[in-house]
């Protein structure tokens, strides 16, 4: 697809916006985040997004483990591969294997999910699909997350909801990774070959 908005220049960005931007880009091994300089189009909304998103992940108060786990499950539920790109990197940094993350894609009633992290994805299934909890998913939940938690859980779901509703209406592309040629290393002569020249 095509974007329909372009990723912004320094011009365009503003200077602390660009300098995110490429800083980014550079800790994440892509040409650049294209996520980063669309949405930076917006210079101050960009910030306060950032901000926000950032309260929820990585600093939110949910463990990392499992907020990585909901991520994936949104976006494939959404069909967002740029969200499952990234979060399929930073989940299996966060302690998530391949095993896992393809009984995530699954979904819930993939065998072999403890009552906590089968609650979990329940939730964003439903919350996804119907834009409610219903209320056994949410007694079940209530059994193993605070109030503050379940406030997060449910505006984590939204705001990657919303991020994959924003991906895809602005038709942002997937980023690529750098990938660094390789050097080739011509083998060394052996003492013995030495001599024989």
């Amino acid at each position: 697809m095509t974007p329909r908005i372009p990723p912004g220049s320094l011009r365009e960005l503003g200077p602390s916006n660009w300098a995110f931007s490429r800083f980014a880009a550079k800790v994440m091994r892509v040409n650049d985040v294209h996520l980063f300089s669309t949405l930076g189009h917006t210079r101050g909304l960009f910030r306060a997004w950032l901000m926000f998103s950032a309260r929820l992940m990585p600093f939110g108060s949910l463990p990392r483990y499992e907020v990585e786990m909901m991520i994936l499950r949104i976006a494939i539920l959404r069909g967002c591969t740029y969200e499952y790109d990234h979060h399929e990197k930073l989940g299996k940094r966060a302690g998530l294997s391949r095993a896992i993350i393809n009984r995530i894609e699954a979904g819930p009633s993939a065998p072999g999910w403890s009552t906590r992290h089968h609650a979990l994805l329940v939730a964003v299934d439903q919350l996804i699909n119907t834009k409610d909890i219903d209320d056994e998913t949410w007694a079940r939940l209530d059994r193993f997350f605070n109030h503050r938690e379940l406030v997060e859980i449910v505006l984590l779901i939204g705001q990657y909801d919303s991020l994959a509703t924003t991906i895809r209406a602005l038709r942002i592309e997937r980023d690529q990774r750098i990938v660094k040629p390789q050097r080739i290393v011509e083998p060394q002569p052996s003492h013995g070959q030495l001599a024989e020249r």
